[in-house]
């Protein structure tokens, strides 16, 4: 994001993207509503998959294995 996106205050940010969302759905609150709700889910789980100790492919170890205390 640009520096000037930032300057303007967390309320008008929230406004603006709102009316964003709701715009990119043809007006209608409740389909804007979904469609966040569906991308927050996406998000979630990409998080689950980045943070999960096989992503790491080896380079970080479970604490819960018997090997990693010797």
């Amino acid at each position: 994001m640009s520096k000037a996106v930032w300057a303007i205050p967390k309320t008008e940010q929230t406004e603006a993207a709102a009316d964003q969302a709701i715009q990119a759905c043809g007006g209608d609150a409740r389909e804007a509503v979904k469609a966040l709700i569906v991308a927050n889910e996406f998000l979630e789980r990409r998080l689950e998959e980045l943070a999960s100790p096989g992503y790491a492919r080896g380079r970080v170890l479970p604490r819960d294995r018997k090997d990693w205390y010797d």
